[in-house]
Formats: structure tokens, C-alpha cells, sequence
């Protein structure tokens, strides 16, 4: 955290010159490149082993910048005044001069962008003259990473340099919605879709779980710890870690929990944590307590459902 300026003129040197770093944001990290270079975007699938037809979200310091990429409407514009910067992607259709790199979109003519409200995200993208591809700074189907020691464990050396900005406030990815045609929601994230509705003065379809990948965090296999999840269990079983949205009078050595009070913005905060944490303490499964499908809790929920995607690999 110290020497702020000199640490982003190290991460803008080496993004300059093509290749990776990992930057705070206040949802996770993301792994970053300059999403107008294949060259550089082609690193950040190699590095996460990601999938070539998972596209990248793409992060933009503001709305002037996003106009030399992408289609701007109304339904764009009441939301980014109101939630950006902030956890929220919104799907555009791209420019046809516009220079994002094919692999950052996987060939299509929209992109999924952002506007990071971390101070030294914000710093360092006004330093940029190009937006930068940035997916979560994790290898492919695990957890997230919310603070710079998830990006050490998974990455090690092979990451040039990752700016260290402190924990993520908000602890998930961002909530990804669709402005091409009508709108709906592509991705339950950090900003409640309730709020989004409310914004835009109407009901939103939720389209969770395309064959047709058509944005991060679709793929049905995501944020896994690495170990077997059970859902909606009322007693683990022996040797099992057991995960609970508050804190109980009895807790056991086994027993992990996202809030102190049930507070949900405080569970989604600590979720990531959470999980690697029960990984690491050597757990070999984990069984999670009913968390109501309400506000945040479907967030928590839906990141919990594709983790335990793992049990049928």
C-alpha cells in the first residue's frame, strides 16, 4: 500500500509493454492487460488457463473513454449515473471501429465493461491510454482472490507484479447485465438486482445459464475452493466443514461463518475468504446451511450452486 504513485507507474511500465499485472478493485482482483493488444489479452487466458470462449470484462476510468469502444442508450446511461463507478458490467454493443482485441469479446460485436470505483484502479486507468481486459486474478473455476496474498497463492512467480490495494470491499464479482436488445441480467454479483429494476423502472429477466456464452461468469463450473459442496444441509457430517451465515452460541471447530449478525453484505464479503480458508485448514468437503434466495443471499447462493459443480467432474 505505500509509495502509491510509484507502485501504478511500475504497473502502468508493464502494461505498457504487454504483459500482466493484477490490480484491486473493489469487487475482486482482476488480472490485468491492455485489453487493445492480442498479444497482451492472450496472456491473461494462458495465465488463468481460461477458456478461449469466456470473454473479458473490460474496465474503463469513464463514460468518455467507453465512447471510442461502444454503443451508448438511455437505459446505459440512467444506470451509469447512478451505480458507476461501482459492481455493476453492463453488455454493449462494440463500435466497428473500435480496437478491443478479438480474444478480449471471443469474436463477438458486444463487450462487457466496467468502471472500478478503487481509488488506485481509478488512478492507474487514468494513467492509460487503453482500457484494460481484466477478469478475477484466479486460475480458471477456483475462487477469487480479494486481497494480494489469494493472487501470491495462485500465481506465484509467474506474475510480474500485483498492486496491492487491500482487501475488496465488496468481496464479489460485479453483477452483469445485458443492454443489448431488452435488458436482463446475465450475472448475480455485488449490486442487488432489486436496485437495478428499481432504477430502471422495470422487471428484469434473469438469464443465469446460457449453452451461448455470452459473458464472464456464465460458465457452469466457477469459484470452487477444490473440494466437494454439499447445499442446504441441516447437520454435517463427521470430519466436514460446515459453513453458516451467522454466528452460532456453539460453535465448533468445524463450524465457519460468513457474519456475525446474518448482515448479507458482510456474508458476501467474507465468502471468498471463507473458502479458502476451509481449503487450506485441510478440509476435504464442506456443507453449507439453507441461506434464503433473497437480495444478496441469491448471490451467495448462485456462487455456492456452480462451486459445487465440482462434484460431478
Amino acid at each position: 500500500m505505500k509509495n502509491n504513485l510509484s507502485n501504478i507507474k511500475k504497473a502502468k511500465n508493464i502494461l505498457d509493454h504487454q504483459d500482466c499485472v493484477a490490480v484491486p478493485t473493489e469487487t475482486v482482483y482482476g488480472l490485468a492487460a491492455n485489453a487493445y493488444s492480442d498479444k497482451a489479452v492472450k496472456k491473461i487466458f494462458k495465465l488463468k488457463k481460461r477458456p478461449q470462449n469466456n470473454p473479458l470484462i473490460v474496465h474503463y476510468h469513464n463514460i468518455d473513454d467507453l465512447k471510442r469502444d461502444c454503443e451508448i442508450n438511455s437505459d446505459f446511461l440512467k444506470l451509469y449515473k447512478k451505480f458507476s463507478p461501482g459492481p455493476i458490467t453492463y453488455v454493449l454493443n462494440l463500435k466497428k471501429t473500435s480496437k478491443i482485441s478479438k480474444f478480449a469479446t471471443n469474436n463477438k460485436s458486444t463487450l462487457a465493461v466496467r468502471f472500478p470505483k478503487h481509488n488506485l484502479m481509478r488512478k492507474l486507468l487514468k494513467l492509460l491510454k487503453y482500457p484494460l481486459a481484466a477478469p478475477s486474478a484466479n486460475l480458471s473455476t477456483k475462487v477469487s482472490s480479494v486481497c494480494f496474498q489469494d493472487v501470491k497463492d495462485d500465481f506465484g512467480n509467474k506474475l510480474k507484479f500485483i498492486l496491492d490495494g487491500g482487501r475488496a470491499s465488496v468481496g464479489v464479482e460485479s453483477t452483469i447485465i445485458s443492454l443489448v436488445n431488452k435488458p436482463q441480467i446475465l450475472r448475480l454479483g455485488g449490486l442487488e438486482v432489486s436496485s437495478i429494476e428499481n432504477c430502471l423502472n422495470k422487471k428484469l429477466r434473469l438469464k443465469l445459464n446460457s449453452k451461448k456464452i455470452s459473458s464472464p461468469g456464465q460458465m457452469k463450473l466457477h469459484y470452487s475452493p477444490g473440494i466437494p459442496i454439499r447445499l442446504n444441509i441441516k447437520k454435517p457430517n463427521k470430519n466436514e466443514a460446515y459453513l453458516l451465515l451467522k454466528k452460532r452460541n456453539n460453535l465448533k471447530d468445524n463450524y465457519y461463518y460468513l457474519s456475525n449478525k446474518g448482515n448479507l453484505k458482510e456474508a458476501i464479503k467474507n465468502l471468498y475468504r471463507t473458502l479458502r480458508k476451509i481449503k487450506k485448514d485441510n478440509f476435504k468437503s464442506l456443507a453449507v446451511e439453507r441461506i434464503k434466495n433473497q437480495g444478496l443471499g441469491e448471490t451467495i447462493n448462485d456462487r455456492l450452486l456452480r462451486a459445487s459443480k465440482f462434484n460431478a467432474k
